[in-house]
């Protein structure tokens, strides 16, 4: 403790950058923290740095009172004025508590005078090396400290970069960088599952956060964020660094497959065009850097339709269908563009979906053909409703049950055609149309039979006696349009055949198979007795 402490605190503040006035303050508490274990919490004592001496030094103050309630921090008047002291009452009397080595004599001194109020004898030279440790403690910890919250500074201002190091370790899975000054962990969850590093290897991340910890920053990388993918454009792409070309949104399924909106500010440029670059050489380097991950690469637009068409690539769209109030688009694609619309597991349809913000549903036009038939079918089903009507409804948006039944009648009389009356009869049948089909009840319309059609006749040639081939389904099948036995087993889609009788695809299938051992027996039956065996609706 004989070395002056300002030396110390000058090279500290030098090197490590800590604030001199910082490193003051904290000595000071550290000391007087530790003289307070030593000399007694009760004690009311005060620490100061003596800048000229480049020490820490002590005072204990003891107040001047009637009665000594408290006799470590009170003293009477009368024992002010034994102990040659000029005092009041209610004045605060400081005295030095001398604990370094090279103050022994005046310690000595001080004791033989005020022994008996401060009680300081025994403790003092304890004491001593006990600041001498406290201090070296304290600076060591703070050059720590500060160390810390330089990393975390120079780092913090990183967030959102891109950045390179050297794999060192692993970790419980997790993957510990080197970056130089610091070290960073790239978690198990921010990792690509195909990807594999061996210590050694160099590694490009995003700097995803930089948290504050107990044993110092903690930088969090990233291989799986969008916003690698971002800055690994506008590292290949020039137009992106200047701001002509701009990245408004990004998706990725890591590992497989990503999708990137992009926009140019000048309309000479085409940012698809820059991105991808002369033979495709800046995606592909992207490409590399993430291992071959695929990138589609959209051109943004304002309009939200147009956007998630584009989105979709390369898939072509044929209707949108928008609903702003579930945030929901329904992307209506021929048949042949349905899979590649979709996507292996649904991946195209879920990164464009993430890519635009919206919910995206996509059909076939036959499906949604089909769909349409069974709405207006619905629709015919109401009192009161003609195709007219029907044609009217559809055009202005209602195409349900469902949208009949949840509009109010003043609003439906405002449709051409409709009155009132009819609007309040149309709805009262929406009702219980639907509380029919709830139950289980098919509510289409009856069928138009083909003309000599003869329904019972054509019952007659059903086998009584198999399940799958009921009264109910036969009266389904005529519903559905399906005539004969021989409609039937014609069908080679189970799926379309259950919806059109409202059945389940088991079943469905299993209507198939009867319907067909049905149509074969009847025509063996025939040969034999040498004649056709036609259905009822051909006479």
């Amino acid at each position: 403790m004989e070395l002056n402490l300002n030396h110390v605190i000058d090279q500290v503040a030098k090197d490590k950058g800590i604030d001199r006035d910082a490193l003051q303050e904290t000595l000071e508490q550290a000391i007087l923290q530790a003289a307070k274990k030593v000399f007694g919490v009760e004690r009311e004592i005060e620490a100061q740095y003596n800048d000229a001496e480049g020490v820490v030094e002590l005072f204990q103050i003891i107040r001047v009172a009637d009665q000594i309630v408290d006799p470590y921090n009170e003293l009477t008047l009368d024992e002010a004025e034994e102990h040659g002291l000029e005092a009041e009452l209610g004045d605060e009397l400081l005295f030095q508590i001398f604990y370094l080595p090279k103050d022994a004599q005046r310690a000595r001194e001080q004791d033989e005078r005020y022994g008996d109020i401060l009680q300081l004898r025994s403790q003092r030279s304890a004491f001593g090396r006990i600041a001498a440790q406290t201090a070296k403690q304290v600076i060591t910890q703070r050059i720590r400290e500060a160390e810390r919250d330089n990393v975390y500074n120079e780092y913090i201002d990183r967030k959102g970069e891109l950045i390179t190091g050297i794999v060192r370790r692993f970790e419980r899975g997790n993957i510990i960088v080197d970056l130089g000054r610091a070290e960073a962990i790239l978690p198990v969850r921010e990792q690509v599952p195909r990807e594999s590093y061996r210590p050694g290897d160099r590694i490009q991340a995003y700097v995803l956060d930089v948290q504050r910890n107990v044993k110092g920053p903690q930088i969090v990388l990233s291989r799986t964020s969008p916003g690698l993918l971002i800055k690994l454009f506008e590292m290949e792409v020039p137009e992106i660094y200047e701001g002509i070309v701009r990245i408004e949104t990004a998706a990725r399924e890591p590992g497989s497959r990503a999708k990137i909106a992009v926009s140019s500010r000048d309309p000479d440029v085409d940012p698809v065009g820059a991105c991808v670059g002369m033979k495709g050489s800046r995606v592909q380097a992207v490409v590399q850097e993430l291992r071959g991950e695929k990138i589609d690469i959209v051109p943004y637009s304002e309009d939200p339709a147009r956007f998630v068409c584009n989105a979709i690539q390369p898939a072509e769209v044929s209707r949108v269908l928008i609903d702003e109030d579930t945030f929901t688009m329904e992307l209506i694609v021929p048949d042949d563009q349905l899979s590649q619309a979709i996507g292996r597991r649904g991946q195209n349809v879920r990164l464009a979906s993430q890519l635009s913000g919206w919910k995206i549903d996509i059909h076939s036009e036959s499906k949604i053909r089909e769909l349409e038939d069974e709405a207006r079918e619905a629709l015919m089903a109401l009192d009161g409703i003609n195709a007219d009507h029907v044609d009217t409804l559809w055009r202005l948006g209602y195409r349900s049950l469902e949208h009949i039944a949840n509009t109010a009648e003043e609003e439906l009389a405002n449709v051409p055609g409709v009155s009132i009356e009819d609007a309040e009869r149309i709805r009262a049948g929406a009702d219980e149309l639907l509380a029919r089909k709830a139950a289980g009840e098919d509510i289409r319309p009856a069928p138009t039979l083909p003309e000599g059609f003869d329904a019972e006749a054509e019952w007659n040639r059903w086998p009584g006696d198999v399940a799958a081939l009921s009264r109910d389904v036969f009266e389904k099948a005529l519903r559905a349009g399906r005539f004969t036995l021989e409609a039937l087993a014609a069908e080679d889609s189970p799926e379309h055949l259950a919806a059109a009788l409202n059945v389940e695809t088991d079943r469905a299938v299993s209507i198939i198979f009867e319907a067909r051992e049905a149509v074969s027996r009847l025509r063996a039956a025939a040969a034999l007795a040498g004649v056709e065996a036609a259905p009822a609706a051909e006479e």
